[in-house]
């Protein structure tokens, strides 16, 4: 049990992080579009993209996948591109039932790819004669909770912006989502691979 317990709280540390500011944009951008009425809808989103990350970790800890980290640091601001991108075209609409859907995948998708920047780290933290099945557990828990408690923070303030002081949603959906894509194009920028 100490294992799972050392790893829930690397779980919790890796999303609540000072040092995890690409992983707490993209969980802005992810979550930029939907209300505090959408919660149900937004802890689906969140678990999609903790399988995604839980996957790889799985596959690098067995060694089945390795991954280039130089690439891995480009693309996981690329995936805060890509979402705030998807996200300006959502922006202050209703999400319809079908994009809702998309943005499971994606959300699964792009948490393969920050999956990816843990793994390495993972993999040589776990002994290799050691089971996995607990601390990967922890972690993901970890994880989780940490993404819950950035969701319910986000949830918070748009009730502040858009209740309390009358900021339209779609206002609230466009400054989050410019705010990722900005700080998300200039970490691409200082991450391309081989500059």
């Amino acid at each position: 049990m100490n294992d799972f317990n050392l790893f829930f709280g690397i779980g919790i540390d890796h999303i609540l992080n000072t040092g995890a500011l690409d992983h707490l944009l993209f969980i802005m951008v992810l979550c930029a579009v939907y209300l505090v009425t959408d919660w149900k809808k937004l802890l689906v989103l969140i678990t999609a993209f903790t399988i995604g990350h839980s996957l790889t970790l799985a596959l690098s800890v067995y060694d089945v996948v390795r991954f280039n980290s130089a690439w891995v640091e480009f693309l996981i601001p690329l995936t805060i591109v890509l979402t705030a991108l998807y996200n300006l075209t959502l922006a202050g609409k209703a999400v319809p039932r079908q994009k809702i859907q998309i943005n499971y995948l994606l959300a699964l998708f792009f948490g393969l790819v920050h999956g990816m920047g843990f793994a390495n780290n993972i993999r040589f933290m776990l002994a290799e004669s050691q089971s996995i099945l607990l601390p990967l557990l922890g972690f993901n828990l970890g994880l989780e909770l940490g993404q819950i408690i950035v969701v319910s923070i986000l949830l918070l303030l748009s009730i502040l912006a858009i209740k309390l002081m009358k900021l339209q949603h779609r206002y609230w959906a466009m400054g989050l989502s410019l705010i990722g894509l900005v700080a998300g194009a200039i970490m691409c920028a200082q991450r391309i691979p081989g500059m």
